[in-house]
């Protein structure tokens, strides 16, 4: 019984998605809150929001007008089409060159759940790929990611994918941003996002 009582506080603690009080920052009604950056479509459908190639199939991205520093983001995604995308973290943008740190959204064995530094060092961890087949291509998937200081973890369908400590990283603070990748002719990108929930840690 002790070592039962030792593991679920150790569950407790570790696990952001247990014994949380999360609130939404996406309301299922329309982008209150948030600003869309490029010409990409950004829309809500059936409570959803979508995001799809537009017609320059560039880059884009969608900001929450709030900054945050130390959180915790709970949030659900299903890939259609070409489902390259990210979350951002202490993000800022101008025009649709942005800075900050993406926690990767991208088809199979692209390293989703990885951490890529955009317009700086590029990729800082990958998940392993055996840790990468906890994605569902095609289905909802259920990420998790904690910034708290200098450490970011993400969860990627109750599997820990990735933990990283950056002091760059911790002097930050920025959006949420969500990306839509640039695409190719024929091969337009478009995801599905719902259940946003962020817990602010400070």
């Amino acid at each position: 019984m002790k070592y039962f009582l030792l593991a679920c506080t150790f569950l407790l603690l570790t696990n952001p998605t247990i014994a949380q009080e999360f609130e939404p920052i996406f309301n299922g009604k329309d982008l209150s809150g948030w600003t869309i950056h490029g010409t990409e479509h950004w829309y809500v459908e059936d409570g959803e929001l979508v995001c799809e190639s537009g017609p320059d199939k560039e880059y884009g991205y969608l900001t929450t007008d709030k900054t945050y520093k130390n959180f915790v983001l709970s949030l659900d995604f299903k890939q259609e089409s070409n489902g390259n995308s990210g979350v951002f973290i202490r993000s800022s943008v101008e025009g649709t060159k942005i800075e900050g740190w993406q926690v990767e959204v991208a088809p199979l064995g692209s390293h989703t759940g990885g951490i890529y530094e955009s317009y700086g060092r590029g990729w800082l961890k990958k998940p392993s790929p055996e840790d990468e087949k906890a994605l569902k291509p095609g289905e909802w998937n259920h990420m998790v990611i904690r910034v708290e200081g200098d450490k970011v973890t993400s969860w990627l369908n109750d599997k820990k994918m990735v933990a990283l400590e950056d002091q760059k990283i911790g002097q930050a603070t920025g959006s949420i941003a969500l990306q839509i990748h640039s695409a190719t002719e024929g091969n337009e990108v478009k995801v599905r996002w719902k259940n946003l929930h962020i817990k602010v840690l400070d």
